[in-house]
């Protein structure tokens, strides 16, 4: 009962992917058609490796909705520097370190000025995308070489090899969170950031390093995504911080910090990349898809905070004491 209960969320999620996969096998048995189960693979890994990186900064009690846009310059800067003539093993290194330093600014602004994260990142966001925009004046990156597309994979061995990327990506990061100190580190100043500077926890440095981390992530989900194409479009990874917020909300962490799971994280994107393609397949339309993702984080936080009120009422007050 107290492993159900720990891990209530993952099961709730788990159980709706369930269910929708019910529903699709009864209403639309072709969402299973190998093909389109490899589309929706493709589409979701990298839509994974930036909710990773969400959920670190959401652990340690802030918020980064500039990922769409760091998303969208490291692709980019992927094409450019591929059509340049680019060794693709410096164009691999390269997508990922853009991001981390583009982390790294909004890290330094929240970690060290001490600015609201919702208020550099939602700056930061614009300002990358505007200044993307105005670069590119539009136009998409055309001429990938042959070499740069699936990474100078076959189109079949891609798909495995992105998964196992991404799967040892994925048990990496969560064996930091719960047996490396560092990882307990990003828990405590989330927790209570207080508590945990006078535990000894320089909660500056890991909030600095969680934004630099999700930026890497952010980079590396950037270069996965644009390898699948043979264009990439300046406005690329509009949106994927709805996605990747709504996954992390939905996965049961805490948006105020200090609570969550990297598993539930990962069901969480498994939920949110089945819902776009099920929605086609159902006859919805696709234009939907952004208002269930608003819907989901909505109750998710809703849910989170009815918790919060439970735990807080169901604590003992002290009684003061008697002289």
């Amino acid at each position: 009962m107290i492993v159900v209960a720990r891990h209530r969320a993952e099961l709730s999620i788990a159980l709706a992917i369930a269910g929708l996969g019910l529903v699709l096998a009864i209403r639309a048995p072709g969402f299973f058609v190998a093909g389109n189960l490899l589309d929706v693979l493709l589409a979701t890994l990298p839509v994974l490796i930036a909710a990773i990186g969400a959920t670190l900064v959401i652990l340690a009690g802030e918020i980064d909705i500039s990922v769409g846009s760091i998303f969208a310059v490291c692709s980019v800067t992927a094409g450019v520097l591929a059509v340049a003539g680019v060794p693709l093993p410096l164009v691999v290194l390269i997508a990922p370190l853009v991001g981390a330093l583009l982390g790294a600014i909004n890290g330094a602004l929240v970690a060290w000025l001490s600015l609201p994260s919702i208020v550099v990142t939602l700056a930061t966001m614009v300002a990358w995308r505007d200044a993307l925009r105005w670069i590119t004046q539009g136009a998409w990156v055309q001429g990938l070489p042959a070499g740069f597309q699936w990474l100078g994979l076959s189109q079949a061995s891609y798909p495995v090899a992105a998964l196992i990327v991404t799967a040892g990506l994925a048990l990496a990061i969560l064996r930091g969170l719960t047996q490396v100190p560092a990882g307990r580190a990003i828990y405590a100043t989330g927790s209570n950031a207080e508590a945990a500077r006078l535990a000894g926890i320089d909660t500056r440095r890991v909030r600095f390093w969680t934004f630099a981390a999700a930026g890497a992530l952010a980079g590396l989900a950037a270069l996965l995504n644009a390898a699948r194409f043979s264009q990439i479009p300046p406005n690329t990874g509009l949106g994927l911080e709805m996605q990747v917020i709504a996954a992390v909300v939905v996965g049961g962490a805490a948006i105020t910090g200090g609570r969550g799971s990297l598993a539930g994280t990962i069901l969480g994107v498994v939920l949110l990349g089945m819902l776009g393609p099920a929605l086609t397949f159902l006859g919805v339309s696709a234009s939907w898809e952004r208002a269930f993702q608003g819907a989901i984080i909505l109750v998710a936080v809703g849910v989170d905070a009815l918790r919060a009120r439970r735990v807080t009422t169901m604590v003992p007050r002290r009684e003061p004491a008697r002289v």
